[in-house]
């Protein structure tokens, strides 16, 4: 099955309500991520293997990227949690902004 990946439906996939401002915020997302449509089909499956250890991919409040972050505070399940996305990044060639002092990424794009 192929889910045509607009942004209207990667919204939903990642459990936004589609309207005016996220739609929006996601068009700015995938204008401003180098080589969005090189790895956004995989998006949807990161997001459904790190659920398993407290962590989405979401929408940036602050840059106009999405962001993978992990809300767990056991140590295992952040481990875990980093070596989903180390490897996931690794497959797909995503360069990662890894923000200071959290558990948290910026998908910045392919690389």
């Amino acid at each position: 099955m192929n889910i045509d990946l607009t942004p209207e439906n990667l919204l939903i996939q990642l459990g936004y309500p589609v309207n005016d401002a996220t739609l929006e915020q996601m068009k700015r997302i995938i204008a401003n991520t180098e080589g969005f449509d090189k790895f956004a089909k995989h998006i949807l499956t990161l997001n459904d293997e790190v659920k398993r250890y407290a962590g989405i991919v979401a929408l940036s409040n602050s840059k106009d990227y999405l962001k993978i972050k992990c809300d767990s505070t056991d140590p295992e399940e952040i481990q875990a949690f980093r070596e989903i996305v180390e490897r996931w990044s690794e497959k797909y060639k995503v360069a990662l902004e890894k923000v200071e002092g959290k558990e948290t990424y910026y998908i910045l794009g392919h690389r």
